[in-house]
């Protein structure tokens, strides 16, 4: 049965195709007073997503006063940010908690130095409103999109896994955002496993609803990752830790002006504006800059293990190999419970 949402689903969509991986790598220098100039002879190559860190670092007022310059490049999701990173054409950036280990898996030359902990309300399982399905363990035999290694990943396979299944038992299409919507909404799959603000994109519409989500199933966790070249510099490593400290407090700000930041997002996205203050309320703005300590590193691992039993890695391997805890310091653990502005509207 082909399903037709409204029209709001289009644009991020749209701004998501054009991305297409690695498509821009806009140089953010210029001259004083835009906000993304530094006079250093430093540049660090930032990787993103569309209306990320560099839309949030702005709106924060953390692009002021930078003495190295940026270079960002957008990219579709998580995966082939950190292709960009083991190539070296990315220093730094952010993803969830699932590309780091398909990467490593790959033996990508990755190094995770920063997380944060937030809500994972926002990774999700959807399914059409008119859809007979009511529980996860009636997904047996049904097509599934999901995104290749990204957080939505696994958070499938910990939910299926909670319902007495495997990703054995369900139909995986492997589609990027984009895609996955256009399948969902001409009613091609089955279910959707996703992540905000796509969660609350889809929630918005009326036409489709919450199956289940990650509460309780993934560690919440979303990384910073730099490429240990670029680490190994100390003029682009000093630049890589006043990153981190401009987005620990841009993710502050957003906690203390959500209805401002969620006006950002929208114009960076296309998405309404109801439909990003949901996102921000219930994943975006909870979150909680965090050290990567033991803790963080044996959920990570308890990931690489799980994608290594089901042969969906090339091979096993030690998480902490791929970590470098030198902008640990001052920061909470990272079982630090995240922010709450209570439920998002749907």
């Amino acid at each position: 049965m082909k399903r037709t949402l409204p029209a709001l689903l289009l644009p991020l969509s749209l701004l998501l195709a054009a991305c297409g991986g690695a498509s821009s790598a806009d140089d953010a220098g210029g001259g004083p007073g835009d906000g993304t100039d530094g006079s250093g002879s430093v540049t660090l190559n930032v990787g993103d997503q569309k209306g990320g860190a560099e839309a949030v670092l702005r709106a924060a007022g953390e692009l002021d006063d930078l003495d190295y310059r940026i270079k960002w490049s957008t990219f579709t999701s998580g995966p082939p940010l950190l292709e960009a990173v083991n190539a070296k054409a990315v220093d730094v950036g952010g993803v969830g908690n699932t590309p780091p280990v398909f990467a490593a898996g790959s033996d990508s030359k990755i190094a995770v130095v920063g997380a944060t902990h937030g809500s994972a309300a926002g990774e999700a399982i959807v399914v059409p409103d008119d859809s007979p399905l009511k529980k996860p363990a009636q997904l047996k035999g049904k097509s599934v999109a999901v995104a290749q290694g990204s957080s939505a990943h696994y958070q499938l396979v910990a939910s299926l896994k909670k319902a007495g299944l495997s990703v054995r038992d369900v139909k995986l299409r492997y589609l990027q955002p984009a895609d996955a919507l256009a399948a969902f909404s001409r009613g091609k799959v089955d279910a959707w496993a996703v992540w905000d603000p796509y969660t609350s994109q889809v929630l918005s519409s009326a036409k489709a609803r919450v199956l289940t989500d990650g509460t309780g199933v993934v560690n919440g966790l979303s990384f910073q990752v730099a490429a240990p070249s670029a680490l190994r510099d100390k003029k682009k490593s000093a630049a890589v830790g006043d990153y981190l400290k401009r987005l620990r407090r841009a993710q502050a700000w957003v906690f203390k002006h959500p209805e401002a930041w969620a006006k950002v997002w929208s114009k960076e996205t296309g998405l309404p504006y109801d439909v990003a203050l949901d996102a921000v309320k219930r994943t975006n703005g909870s979150r909680v800059t965090v050290a990567v300590d033991q803790a963080a590193v044996a959920s990570e691992q308890k990931i690489a293990d799980t994608f290594a039993d089901l042969k969906l890695i090339p091979r096993r391997f030690t998480f902490a190999d791929y970590v470098d805890t030198r902008f640990n310091a001052g920061l909470p653990p990272s079982s630090a419970a995240p922010r709450s502005y209570g439920k998002a509207s749907r």
